[in-house]
């Protein structure tokens, strides 16, 4: 089997195929429409690509820090990182061949896990 075709290119075909879905989604798309000024996505979809580019090409293009980003967004609860992986996984589907689409998607589970870790701690432990 021949490796999987990962490129800057496909990187952004995915990333912007995902957002896309994210600005229609009922639930994610008014958290995303709250901190996106202006409704200018093109520096949120820069970053994306260079978040997903360092992850998969291993490039070094991101320098943010997703954490900090994310612990500033009230609004999110854990239910939306569920949300966020089904559009996640059927745009890397839509965009990759399956073994592509797989390692794209358990990329992306690990990254909702550790945010949600750091952000929600985990469930029962914390005392009500």
């Amino acid at each position: 089997m021949s490796a999987p075709v990962v490129s800057e290119q496909t990187i952004e075909h995915l990333v912007r195929h995902f957002y896309a879905r994210i600005r229609m989604d009922d639930e994610l798309g008014p958290i995303f429409a709250e901190v996106i000024p202006d409704g200018d996505w093109e520096p949120h979809l820069q970053t994306m690509m260079a978040f997903w580019s360092s992850l998969m090409l291993r490039t070094n293009r991101y320098r943010g820090n997703p954490l900090v980003k994310h612990q500033a967004l009230a609004a999110v609860r854990p239910a939306h990182f569920d949300r966020w992986l089904l559009l996640f996984e059927e745009s890397a589907s839509a965009v990759f061949p399956p073994d592509t689409a797989a390692m794209f998607v358990d990329r992306a589970q690990r990254v909702a896990d550790s945010l949600k870790l750091a952000m929600f701690g985990v469930p029962g432990l914390r005392p009500e």
